[in-house]
């Protein structure tokens, strides 16, 4: 095979030249009659049995002409992009294919390649970081959900239901007299005060006694489904039951029960640290968030819109993956359909985090080319074993899973994204 040139044009994209000689097109055309023989019939010859001459003869000699070039197009593609060396992305197009007056065969392929990134502002950015406080109030507010998830339910009939109790209750809704869809149940579980109802209907329910039955007006927000939204309905309830809770004492023993600790005072030291590790962590992901996103928007990219498309894909098979569709063959439109994915969640959500995700990846990758990152083999080893710890693997099972390359590569970007995130500055949010 001979390289004959190559073309960048404009968008990101270029047009290379290959020409396979006579002897290679002549061993691909014998390929695609070998190929093809079984399924041709000549009177006079058993079926499959015909010699090529005779073929070529009766339909002419380029019968095998097309599945030759069809054959020998992905090898001549390969040779063409590492002869160029182009960093092509996505599928290449053949543009242009003709057999020449000396029997070979000269391929054009259109390709999209790799932008040229200029990279922005990436050190030294600025963005608010949440100052990390917990108060005596925070860790109450904590105590007071484990009390609540080790409370005791206890049956009450010798009072009317009250904010706090849980009502087993029967509802029957009615629009304009008909009952409307989604609107009955019975033995529901509803917690009164915690607003998981329609608003107004908790409070109604709060007074009733064990037994009663009640109509319950209550009148749709705007914002409601459409069916619904601000009309006037009737629900006839029923109470069935109230249950209240019955928390535990904030003693040594409950926190003996509740956790390893044997006192009140270290299970509540345990909780103030696990708080202040916790929202540290969301501080710093959140700065790390914000300032990620400004290095992002601050390149200059001529993006090929097959990146952002085969983004787009990798997303939606991901997506898909998770219930269990793993299925290649499986369209795009399907995946969507049975995911219940319209064009404009596509618009609003999928496209504009493919597009993100690639202009991260072409900061990162730009980042990696411009800076000495500190890399070592003890640095790629201990990121290797966290990524392992995380997804509950071994290391060689994550080698040999990904290849020893690919993890390197996600180490660099790692160590590219610490060096922005660190050279950037923290600002205190403005007070109230």
């Amino acid at each position: 095979m001979i390289f004959k040139n190559v073309e960048k044009n404009e968008k990101n994209t270029a047009v290379f030249t290959v020409e396979c000689d006579a002897a290679e097109f002549e061993k691909a055309v014998n390929a695609a009659y070998l190929k093809n023989r079984s399924s041709i019939s000549i009177p006079g010859f058993r079926k499959g049995k015909a010699p090529r001459a005779v073929i070529e003869g009766m339909y002419g000699h380029e019968v095998f002409y097309q599945d030759a070039m069809d054959e020998l197009a992905p090898e001549a593609y390969e040779f063409g992009v590492k002869e160029s060396g182009l960093q092509v992305v996505g599928a290449p197009a053949i543009s242009d294919v003709n057999v020449t007056d000396d029997k070979g065969v000269v391929y054009s392929f259109s390709v999209s390649v790799y932008p040229e990134v200029t990279l922005g502002q990436y050190k030294g950015l600025e963005a608010v970081k949440a100052s990390v406080e917990v108060t005596d109030a925070d860790v109450e507010k904590e105590l007071e959900s484990v009390r609540k998830r080790n409370a005791r339910m206890l049956d009450i009939d010798d009072r009317a239901a009250q904010m706090g109790d849980t009502a087993d209750i029967d509802f029957d809704g009615y629009l304009n007299g008909e009952r409307f869809d989604g609107g009955k149940a019975e033995g529901h579980k509803l917690e009164l005060g915690s607003n998981s109802f329609v608003p107004g209907f908790e409070d109604q329910v709060v007074g009733m006694k064990v037994g009663e039955e009640k109509d319950i007006n209550i009148t749709f927000p705007t914002d409601y489904t459409p069916e619904l939204a601000g009309k006037d309905v009737v629900f006839k309830v029923k109470l069935n039951g109230i249950t209240t809770p019955e928390l535990p004492e904030l003693d040594d023993e409950f926190a003996k029960d509740v956790s390893e600790f044997d006192t009140l005072d270290e299970y509540k030291a345990d909780i103030r640290a696990n708080l202040e590790k916790t929202r540290k962590e969301q501080a710093d992901n959140n700065f790390r968030t914000a300032i990620m996103a400004q290095a992002v928007e601050n390149i200059s990219a001529d993006i090929p819109e097959v990146m952002v498309e085969e983004k787009v894909e990798d997303n939606l098979r991901g997506y898909a993956r998770q219930f269990g569709m793993n299925d290649r063959n499986v369209s795009l439109d399907e995946i969507k359909k049975m995911m219940g994915i319209t064009d404009e969640i596509m618009d609003s959500s999928i496209r504009p985090a493919a597009l993100f995700q690639v202009k991260n990846d072409l900061l990162l990758d730009a980042v990696m080319k411009a800076e000495d990152l500190g890399e070592t083999d003890e640095g790629f080893d201990a990121y290797v074993a966290k990524v392992a710890e995380d997804v509950k693997a071994s290391v060689e099972q994550l080698k040999q899973y990904f290849g020893e390359d690919f993890m390197r590569h996600e180490y660099r970007k790692e160590l590219a994204v610490d060096l922005i995130v660190n050279s950037a500055v923290a600002k205190e949010a403005e007070k109230e």
